[in-house]
């Protein structure tokens, strides 16, 4: 499962790596410590607490602008559910929730899970889903 430094937990929730250290010193996101002195934060926790955060358990500050974002939506995958030959893909952009269906396979080679790291790239109706 990947992990994340406070610096690109920051960027995938679109917030100050100070806020990302305030929530873990508060408890409110958890982290761990890594042998060099660094906070490493679990994938998954915090995809989930990407998900709450955009369903105004956390909400964002009243000072954030309203934004539009052109074409690319880095973010981090919430959810996954997978078939036989699709796979549906949930990222969490900021605040902004995008899903995706790619094949299996496509999943598969990306290696695309809950926690990942992932831009939402979209062109008229299709979104591209890359891995950086």
């Amino acid at each position: 499962m990947p992990s994340y430094s406070i610096g690109q937990a920051a960027g995938l929730l679109r917030v100050s790596p100070e806020t990302v250290r305030r929530w873990v010193d508060a408890g409110r996101l958890p982290a761990v410590r890594n042998p060099d002195g660094t906070r490493a934060v679990d994938g998954a926790a915090l995809a989930a607490f990407a998900k709450e955060r955009a369903t105004g358990l956390h909400p964002l500050p009243e000072t954030a602008a309203a934004t539009s974002v052109r074409n690319a939506f880095a973010g981090i995958v919430t959810a996954v559910r997978v078939d036989e030959v699709t796979a549906q893909v949930d990222i969490q952009s900021g605040p902004h929730r995008i899903v995706s269906v790619v094949t299996r396979e496509s999943v598969e080679q990306l290696g695309i899970a809950v926690g990942v790291s992932v831009t939402a790239r979209v062109k008229s109706t299709e979104v591209h889903v890359d891995v950086p």
